[in-house]
């Protein structure tokens, strides 16, 4: 079965918040990632505005209804946020653990320890016709908890293992990696559908995305980053190929 690329565009808003006004604009980049082939769009409306903002959800809602491609909401588990996206009606929310003070997301969200609290945020939004999905860790404790809930995916955090990479650990990350094919496994046996995301790059997703239950990648920061050098178009394009043919050989 075809992988399916979700591209972040967040941090296309970044670029434009740095300086104010509204270019770039990261509705037209999700054009520009629709055109390309991108699966989906994913955007973070983060409770600090840091970049996306509501007017872009609601503008991205729009394009994603004209073109038919799926938008992706992710965003904290708040009154707030379930209260925007209720109206907003994207195809899927995301809900991700969120700090004020972090750089970007850091870790999964603690649905375990969170249930009770979370349990209703979630079959509001499913209620209202998104399918959820819970960016958590690749553990046992966490899959059950959230197999338990009306969430219908789980996203898996890659971020440390891309971190291991980065940092020149193998071992650790093939750890990881282990960990990381080990929950695909538990969450497609309890039903969830399996997703990915989270520092990859050209040179760590091919392992990633050879993972059988793996259904979806959601990749931003690094293809807004190389569509510096090679254009947007084209580190789509160059991801979807990576991606396609560790597919292939696995």
């Amino acid at each position: 079965m075809s992988l399916r690329l979700g591209v972040n565009i967040d941090h296309v808003a970044t670029l434009r918040n740095a300086r104010g006004g509204s270019h770039p604009d990261p509705v037209a980049a999700a054009h520009v990632a629709i055109e390309a082939g991108a699966d989906g769009i994913t955007a973070h409306l983060r409770e600090d505005r840091r970049h996306i903002r509501d007017d872009d959800m609601e503008r991205l809602q729009a394009l994603c209804l004209e073109t038919g491609i799926p938008l992706n909401f992710e965003m904290a588990a708040t009154d707030e946020m379930v209260g925007i996206a209720t109206r907003i009606r994207p195809h899927a929310v995301c809900l991700v653990p969120e700090k004020r003070e972090e750089r970007t997301t850091e870790g999964g969200l603690d649905v375990a320890g969170q249930h009770n609290r979370l349990v209703p945020m979630i079959q509001r939004l499913a209620d209202n016709g998104a399918r959820v999905s819970l960016f958590i860790e690749a553990t046992r404790r966490q899959i059950d908890a959230a197999a338990s809930t009306a969430a219908e995916v789980v996203e898996f955090h890659t971020g440390a293992y891309a971190h291991a990479l980065d940092d020149g650990d193998q071992a650790l990350a093939d750890r990881i990696l282990e960990q990381l094919v080990e929950g695909g496994k538990l969450a497609s046996a309890a039903g969830l559908e399996v997703h990915y995301g989270h520092g990859l790059t050209f040179d760590n997703v091919a392992p990633v995305a050879a993972i059988p239950e793996a259904m979806e990648l959601n990749i931003g920061h690094f293809i807004i980053g190389e569509a510096v050098f090679m254009g947007l178009a084209p580190a789509i394009a160059k991801m979807r190929d990576i991606m396609d043919a560790a597919r292939a050989d696995a």
